[in-house]
């Protein structure tokens, strides 16, 4: 299989997070989808990464397909429940986590983003999206609770999710002090970030 990604994309790391804990072998191919000469449109129309070539060059795309698909692929390390109420609280944990960045890249490209001029950037619209950041993380932490885990009782894309969230407000707006409104969601990052896996795909710039 191929992934095609960029190495500070969170949708991106966390799709290379399940395959390392899957222990799938695959091929990183590093794509910029903001460079004019990019050619991700010819492998996902809606011209975003993450997307997976697989052996049949078939592609998926959307990284909450993705890693649907590769906790099928084996038994090994089993992230998501198979089906039941436990199901979907981990994908709504994983929503509310893709939440947290889809807010965060809205923020981050009407402040940084070439396509505007400094005096056309809209800073109520920024204050609006981290607004939502800020909402998300205390809905996050509030479920989490003293829990070890953020759904049921084990590791799952649940904690994964979350802690590629946290780790992409770290890359990007280390401003957030979100550390110190909760520590539960900070003991929950520094014990994932342990792991081989999430070291491995730290977030790295363009």
């Amino acid at each position: 299989m191929r992934l095609i990604g960029s190495l500070s994309s969170p949708y991106v790391r966390k799709v290379r997070i399940v395959m390392a804990e899957k222990k799938l072998d695959y091929k990183l191919e590093l794509e910029d989808v903001w460079d004019k000469d990019s050619t991700i449109s010819a492998s996902n129309p809606l011209g975003k990464v993450p997307c997976l070539i697989m052996e049949d060059a078939e592609a998926i795309f959307d990284s909450r397909v993705i890693t649907e698909y590769l906790d099928t692929l084996t038994p090994v390390g089993k992230l998501i429940p198979a089906s039941g109420r436990e199901r979907v609280e981990v994908k709504t944990w994983e929503a509310l986590a893709d939440g947290i960045c889809d807010a965060a890249i809205l923020a981050r490209l009407e402040q940084t983003g070439a396509f505007r001029k400094d005096t056309e950037r809209c800073q109520a619209w920024i204050e609006r999206q981290l607004e939502k950041v800020n909402t998300s993380l205390t809905a996050a932490a509030k479920g989490l609770g003293e829990r070890p885990w953020c759904a049921g009782t084990q590791y799952s894309l649940a904690d994964i999710s979350v802690v590629v969230a946290l780790g992409y407000l770290d890359f990007r707006f280390s401003h957030i002090q979100w550390r110190n409104a909760h520590p539960n969601l900070a003991r929950l990052y520094e014990k994932l970030c342990s792991r081989q896996s999430f070291i491995d795909t730290a977030p790295v710039a363009a």
